[in-house]
């Protein structure tokens, strides 16, 4: 048996020591080659079809003498990418953050406590406590141990247990390896690079990170969109050179179109909404181990849950005890037949209790006006937590022999391996069931005789005496009722997944609002059914109770079978098939597991479900937005596209409206725009009123494209009256760049308004609270009026001085080629309305 700390001397380093430890050996973390991030950065931006184009550019530019130019686009160049290495730089700072965050954490003894540090900080000499369920955090020698196992599989492919023990020649455990059964206080003799995981290299680091289904659609539309780009560049190219002859001015005004057709900004938007994403989830309390978690909480439509400490607090106290002997049930601890009771319980715990029903059990026992007899007895025997429903067993002797085998688990459990007659088992079961429905925990209890050394393989295989049970009552949480509700008007189905039983469940579950609390399925019925019952029965069922793993893997396969996208909460040991199964899994940052948040996809800092509601509306907000700031992207560059196209490929009288210069600029306005301000939006108002968006493989609906498409267009169409106006009225090539290029800058500003919610009014969006969208505008606004009054900049870009008429004219068919959207909007409010 491990006692405390201080009975066997094991006090553990110093601060002093620990100090001198990392200075002499260092940090305990895997070191890998250290890469150059920023130079890997401008390598990577350097071969983005963009940059070639504005280098190309700028290198015909200064070719042909053109310095002026030359000299801009140069600037320009260094302007983006400065742009793009900050928006890179934030991204990767925010995941950095949380990375750190989301580092394992370990208990070590030191002067003379047990703390709980990050494993990182751990040094040579630490006295570690490993217990089942966590990680191995270095490699170290066994001081004491119970009952211990190991799973070693990541450094010898190995899957079964190993047993170790302080008195073995195999008393080393490694890195990286999996406690499985008992705890162990072990000494480290190796961290860092000096481990043997160290040493063959293997690292989480070295494993490519594989695309999500989002990233794979935006990476296929740019390449497209490149593709594109590229034979209409050659088009273009050709036609100059047909009509003109001069090589490198034709190659300006192609590379002019292939500027405005590459949407560049949309993969810079989806890496910044993600790792920002990710950052404001972590400051809500929510850590987001891969930033492509994000993109699928969106699209939940089940939450699978435990009940005990997500529902309820995970406050365990001792509510009842029911004593077989005389089959009556009482809240009077100090009776006889009552101390006997729950000193047996307190045997069948762990040592140190770290479960809350244990913890219970402990602080009841202590209460006791008896003997404590603990120190005198020593744990020769351990039996985890195990079976179908699950028991746990305790062999216990003292120095003259004296033994205590004590039992406790589900009721079922103990009932199935002790001597009870039928009519006993049901006088249990109906002590339990009464104890149940009144939204009590049960426990079973028992005692068995054993003579001999030679224990049974199975604690199964013991008689056991059963005592009576000990009821536990598990308050529920104070805002579970309001979370459940939000989840349901947000139409996703919520699922309890526990161990408990169907009465105890059902009755905190009635308590908190929780819908159908009444169709339930246990463990083995579930087991029991093909694949085609389940898919249609798991749907059906609210509840499922007594549930281990394999059943819990059934369940979110066939919730998967049923194209629902699956969130699985858990914290134990046995959760983590699960947790790695489901679409987003779920972990408790206080009671949790190491394992359970290694296999998790978030982890909940406070244990709060609640947040789950913040985690799911962000997940919708990120998506919301960015499907804004991609629409409008496409729609913004459409014109710009038909534009440069148009007039050079109807030979008009200005074929060439547009040079890189002015692309370029424009290109500088867009970025910020949709990276920034779409970015920042605030969530709407009816978005955890509405059903989840279907994950699928098209980013985009038919409907929503159609518009972003629509919008273009008829931003062209005003773009090219401009067009016609200026020629109609025999204005100069100078005087008609003017005016189109101020009608793009408007229509570009109320795109950017208008666009902020394709269901509320601009009147409705303008009242949002997002300061980016008035320093960005009133930014665009300043640049475009020195564009226009500062002669230096309006000779440099070409434009002319236009009267105040004609500023407000391009400002008007600005403003009409798109506002017409808000009638679209409100029909589509309407349509809504009508529906209620």
């Amino acid at each position: 048996m491990i006692k405390d700390t201080q009975s066997n001397k094991l006090k553990g380093l110093s601060d002093d020591e620990v100090v001198e430890s990392r200075a002499k050996f260092g940090q305990n973390s895997i070191i890998q080659q250290k890469k150059n991030v920023f130079l890997h950065s401008v390598l990577e931006m350097i071969i983005e079809p963009m940059f070639l184009l504005l280098i190309a550019a700028a290198s015909i530019y200064f070719i042909i003498g053109d310095y002026g130019n030359g000299i801009f686009m140069t600037a320009a160049i260094i302007l983006v990418s400065t742009i793009s290495l900050y928006q890179e730089s934030k991204s990767r700072s925010a995941i950095h953050a949380l990375k750190k965050l989301s580092q394992a954490k370990s208990r070590v003894i030191r002067n003379n406590k047990t703390v709980e540090i990050p494993s990182e900080e751990i040094v040579m000499g630490d006295l570690i406590q490993t217990e089942e369920g966590t990680f191995i955090p270095a490699d170290a020698m066994i001081v004491q141990s119970n009952d211990f196992a190991v799973n070693e599989s990541i450094l010898t492919g190995e899957s079964m247990a190993v047993f170790k023990n302080e008195s073995a020649t195999n008393n080393t455990v490694f890195m990286g390896t999996i406690v499985t059964s008992g705890l162990a206080i072990c000494k480290v003799t190796a961290i860092g690079n000096k481990t043997q995981l160290g040493k063959i290299g293997k690292s989480l680091e070295e494993i490519a990170v594989e695309k999500t289904p989002l990233q794979v659609q935006i990476g296929s539309f740019v390449k497209k969109m490149s593709i594109v780009g590229i034979i209409i560049f050659g088009i273009v190219w050709a036609i100059n050179y047909y009509n003109s002859g001069a090589v490198l001015d034709s190659l300006l005004k192609a590379l002019t179109l292939a500027m405005s057709i590459i949407p560049e900004e949309i993969p810079v938007a989806f890496t910044t909404f993600m790792a920002l994403g990710s950052w404001r989830l972590m400051k809500m309390g929510i850590i987001v181990k891969q930033t492509k978690t994000v993109e699928t909480l969106g699209s939940a439509t089940v939450i699978c849950t435990d009940k005990t400490g997500t529902i309820t607090e995970n406050k365990m106290s001792l509510a009842q005890v029911y004593i077989f002997a005389d089959d009556s049930v009482s809240n009077d601890f100090s009776s006889e037949s009552s101390i006997e009771l729950l000193t047996i319980a307190m045997w069948a715990s762990e040592p140190i209790p770290f479960d809350a029903m244990e913890i219970a059990l402990h602080e009841a026992y202590a209460k006791l006006k008896i003997a404590d007899e603990r120190p005198n007895f020593s744990l020769v025997h351990e039996y985890p937590l195990d079976g179908k429903p699950p028991m746990m067993t305790h062999v216990f002797e003292n120095k003259i022999g004296k033994r205590i085998i004590a039992a406790k688990g589900a009721t079922e459990a103990l009932i199935a391996t002790s001597n009870l007659s039928e009519n006993e088992k049901k006088e249990v079961l109906t002590a339990m069931k009464k104890m149940a429905l009144e939204g009590y925990r049960v426990l079973g209890v028992g005692v068995a005789n054993f003579q001999g050394n030679d224990y049974p393989e199975k604690q199964q295989d013991f008689k056991f005496d059963f005592i009576g049970l000990v009821a536990f009552y598990d308050p529920p949480k104070a805002n579970i009722k309001a979370t459940f509700e939000t989840f349901y008007n947000a139409g996703i189905q919520i699922k309890i997944v526990t161990g408990d039983n169907a009465e105890t469940t059902a009755t905190i579950a009635k308590q908190v609002g929780f819908r159908n609390a009444d169709k339930t399925l246990n463990g083995d019925e579930l087991m029991a059914m093909d694949d085609a019952t389940l898919k249609t029965r798991v749907m059906e069922t609210a509840i499922f109770t007594r549930m281990f793993p394999e059943a819990k893997l059934k369940i979110i396969k066939a919730l998967k079978d049923n194209n629902q996208i699956v969130a699985m909460t858990g914290d134990g040991v046995n959760d983590g098939p699960a947790l790695k199964s489901a679409h987003i899994g779920i972990a408790m940052g206080k009671k949790g597991t190491e394992i359970a948040k290694q296999a998790a996809n978030l982890i909940l800092i406070d244990d709060d479900f609640s947040k789950m509601i913040g985690a799911i509306a962000m997940g919708r907000k990120i998506y919301s937005n960015l499907k804004k700031a991609i629409q409008y992207i496409i729609s913004i560059h459409i014109p710009i596209i038909l534009i440069v196209f148009i007039p050079l490929a109807l030979g008009w009288i200005y074929p060439n409206i547009f040079s890189p210069v002015h692309v370029i600029f424009l290109e500088i306005i867009m970025g910020p725009t949709c990276s920034i301000i779409y970015e920042n939006e605030p969530m709407e108002r009816n978005l955890m009123q509405t059903e989840p968006r279907p994950f699928t493989n098209t980013f985009f609906k038919l409907n929503e494209i159609t518009i972003s498409i629509i919008q273009g267009i008829v931003i062209t169409i005003g773009l090219l009256f401009i067009y016609q106006y200026c020629v109609n009225i025999n204005c100069s090539e100078n005087t008609t760049r003017t005016l189109i290029f101020l009608t793009l800058i408007a229509a570009n500003i109320f795109l950017t308004l208008t666009n902020r919610s394709f269901y509320y009014s601009i009147f409705t969006t303008l009242r949002y609270k997002n300061n980016l969208v008035l320093i960005i505008i009133s930014a665009t606004i300043v640049m475009t009026t020195s564009l226009l009054f500062i002669p230096l900049f309006a000779t440099f870009f070409e434009f002319e001085k236009v009267s105040g008429i004609q500023i407000g004219l391009s400002i008007t068919v600005g403003f009409v080629s798109v506002l017409w959207i808000e009638i679209y909007k409100g029909l589509k409010r309407r349509k809504t309305s009508d529906l209620k």
